[in-house]
Formats: C-alpha cells, structure tokens, sequence
C-alpha cells in the first residue's frame, strides 16, 4: 500500500516529513541496478540561506522492497527550504534510504554545482557493491565551467 502512488500529494514541507512508500521487489533474489538521476536537486545553504543546486544519482540493488518514484520525487522536493551542508544532504539521502527499504547496495553521487567558485562533489555507499553487479558510471561530468 503505497500513500502517494495515483493520488495528489503536496510537497512535504520537511526531509523529517516526508514518506518514503515502498513495494516488493518484483524480482526478488535477482541481482540487478536501479538508478535514480535527480538532475535539478535543490536546497538550502545553512549559513546563506541561498538556494544550492545539485545532479544527484542514486543507484541501488534492491533487496526485498523498491522505492516507489514518486514518494521519492516528493522526499528529494521536500530539501528545496530545508537548510544543509552538501554532505549532509547526501549522506543523509543515502542514509535514510538504506534505513528504509534495506537494498543489498546503494550508492549516492551528489554533483553540487559552485558557490563561490567552488564545485563540491559528495560521494557515498553503503559497502562494497556486490561482485556480480554491472556498474555503469554515474555519467555526470565534473564541473567545467564555461571551458
């Protein structure tokens, strides 16, 4: 039972509000990847309180449960007022999916683009990805500037 799948849900007005719905792995015991790519992820400086911006992608083997999209897309959007340092945001995105649905591995790639000059690229996992899992790279270029 999903809350927000084919219904009209407002953006959580909090990370902490927000409700990641999950359903079973339609293909339990099959080792495959999924990958969320999340190319207009927005939060907030805490110490600004100017609006950051980042391409984050999240990959993932699932265990017994999927994330279901649009609770997720409602959990990234729920980050546009919520003010935090990069790596916490990533970190924490990645924490809390770990925590929730339990994949057999996740990683987040979280490509913030610069303030002040300065890209920040925050990457975490989970543990080792499994040995037979085909792994494409995360394709988000580092930052180039206007060259």
């Amino acid at each position: 039972m999903t809350l927000h799948l084919g219904k009209t849900s407002p953006l959580p007005t909090s990370p902490e509000d927000a409700v990641l719905d999950y359903v079973p792995n339609p293909r339990p015991g099959r080792t495959y990847l999924v990958r969320f790519a999340a190319p207009e992820f927005t939060s907030l400086c805490p110490v600004t309180g100017q609006p950051d911006f980042a391409h984050l992608v999240i990959d993932y083997v699932p265990g017994d449960t999927i994330v279901e999209s649009k609770s997720l897309k409602l959990f990234l959007g729920s980050f546009r007022n919520h003010a935090a340092f990069h790596e916490d945001c990533t970190v924490g995105i990645g924490e809390r999916l770990v925590a929730e649905i339990n994949p057999v591995w996740l990683r987040i790639g979280g490509y913030w683009y610069p303030r002040g000059g300065i890209p920040i690229d925050v990457f975490w996992q989970s543990a080792a990805p499994p040995s037979t899992l085909w792994l494409p790279d995360q394709g988000v270029s580092g930052y180039r500037g206007r060259g």
